[in-house]
């Protein structure tokens, strides 16, 4: 019975301590004026049953004992109760400093009216909370932006070019800013070519401004200290103000406002180059959020453009290394060696004859080089033989095209030069091989690699009849309109004379 007793007090005590501040206030009010009134109430029982107050020193001495104790009691009680709320208040404080700004603050704290204080602090807090959900509704949007950018610039892209100007783009933009600069530094180990400390940096793409980077754009980054430090750093930061050492982007049209803000690309400790955004649209200054972003971004485009770098190196040895085998296939008959040089030399000059991008003739030149790699497949005494071949040898030799499709089709880099390796022996009229392709089923890149290939074997010998001249050749191709589009090869005669 005890015990119960005991648990019991010791809820009533957990639940008093627990209670909220106004219920500790009525408790210990109550408990305070209880005293005075039992007092009154003594005295008015000896008034009643005496009809006179006899109060004797003992009497006396304990009811002023009484008094002094219970006073004591509430003084203590309420300056804890006081102590709590001054916390709690302190506290509050804090909070609204975090989220109001000092003006605000200050305003509150010019208020008398406590109720007034409260009433204005939730007002400003609601403002400043309808602002964050607004602000969260536009990171939303930019991020959606961001992600249709991403999808639009994955499915359409061909190379890293691409790929860097996306990033590029959603930087800044994310940054409400209007230019962002792009550099790289010469070389993959972050130095120069004579071996210094001090690599040089070209613009590799530029957003929201009209400059040319067709051409590689030195850019003297170590004359302007505000961006040396970011190198020496190998941390982004912002500049406030723009000096005269910043004329180097200048000079080159690019106009850049402060505040700037600029983070190193960072490949296993080189610096490989640099990402700059500028002309912020909204006042004020670039925040640690937006450095954090734009150096975790930075970080990521380094080793994007590391990767892209070796994975271009690896299909530059894939291609040369089948340009070998071709090379090894050209040079068994003596009557064609050379031809795969001259056929792409021949191509390349109808390609910039007709205005076709540098993409196009690279192609051509390529697929030049390649496209009677199949014959690799084809018996030496078939290539070798002297005279015209027999109908089981010419079945042999039409074969060529597909094989040499075949060896490249599992390279996905080399993917676009299937089409030309496959049809180059393709004619107007249906009559080709090895699909029997007709009119505008033969794209404009495989006509141009076919007039390329005849006129190069019209004008080199052969065991069978000796090599025309530039003019028998040029009157050949004009009587072959069935097999060779003409105005190709009128355009390609031009570039002959």
């Amino acid at each position: 019975m005890s015990e119960y007793k005991s648990k019991k007090q010791s809820k009533i005590i957990l639940s008093i301590e627990n209670a909220s501040i106004l219920r500790k206030f009525t408790i210990l009010f109550l408990v305070v004026s209880l005293i005075p009134m039992i007092v009154l109430y003594y005295f008015y029982l000896q008034v009643r049953d005496n009809g006179n107050i006899e109060i004797t020193a003992e009497n006396f001495n304990i009811t002023l004992t009484i008094i002094v104790i219970g006073i004591i009691i509430g003084y203590f009680s309420l300056r804890s109760i006081i102590v709590s709320i001054i916390k709690l208040t302190q506290a509050n404080r804090k909070v609204l400093e975090g989220i109001l700004s000092p003006d605000k603050i200050r305003e509150l704290g010019r208020e008398k009216n406590e109720i007034a204080v409260l009433a204005q602090s939730f007002a400003a807090i609601n403002d400043r909370l309808e602002e964050n959900v607004k602000n969260l509704e536009r990171a939303k949007k930019t991020l959606y932006a961001v992600m249709i950018k991403i999808g639009e610039g994955v499915s359409n892209m061909q190379n890293i070019d691409t790929f860097l100007e996306l990033i590029l783009e959603t930087v800044t933009d994310a940054l409400s800013s209007k230019i962002g600069i792009l550099l790289f530094t010469q070389n993959n180990n972050g130095k120069n070519n004579n071996g210094n400390s001090h690599p040089k940096f070209f613009i590799k793409t530029v957003y929201g401004s009209d400059f040319n980077v067709e051409s590689k754009t030195e850019v003297d980054i170590y004359a302007c200290d505000s961006i040396k430090k970011v190198i020496e750093s190998r941390k982004p930061e912002v500049i406030g103000t723009i000096d005269d050492s910043l004329a180097c982007f200048k000079k080159h049209g690019i106009n850049i406002v402060a505040p700037l803000i600029c983070a190193p690309l960072i490949f296993q400790e080189h610096i490989r180059g640099l990402i700059i955004v500028s002309n912020k649209t909204e006042s004020g200054s670039y925040d640690d959020d937006e450095k954090n972003l734009i150096f975790n971004l930075a970080s990521q485009t380094a080793v994007a453009a590391e990767n892209a770098r070796l994975n271009y190196s690896i299909e530059e040895t894939y291609f040369e290394t089948i340009s070998a085998l071709a090379l090894a296939v050209d040079a068994k008959d003596k009557y064609s060696r050379g031809h795969l040089d001259r056929v792409a030399e021949y191509a390349g000059q109808i390609a910039n004859k007709l205005g076709l991008d540098q993409n196009d003739v690279q192609t051509l030149k390529d697929a030049a080089k390649l496209h009677d790699l199949g014959k690799i497949g084809i018996p030496d005494e078939v290539l070798r033989k002297e005279g015209a071949l027999n109908e089981s040898e010419w079945v042999l030799m039409r074969k060529h095209p597909e094989i040499g499709e075949s060896i490249i089709k599992p390279i996905s880099s080399l993917n676009h030069l299937c089409d030309l390796i496959r049809h180059h022996h393709e004619k107007l009229d249906g009559t080709g091989y090895p699909d029997g392709l007709r009119g505008d089923q033969i794209n404009p890149l495989v006509r141009i690699l076919a007039i390329s290939d005849v006129y190069d074997a019209l004008t080199v010998d052969r065991s069978y009849r000796q090599k025309m001249s530039k003019a028998e050749a040029c009157r050949v191709l004009r009587t072959m309109d069935n097999h060779l589009d003409r105005d190709i090869v009128e355009a390609f005669i031009e570039t002959l004379y």
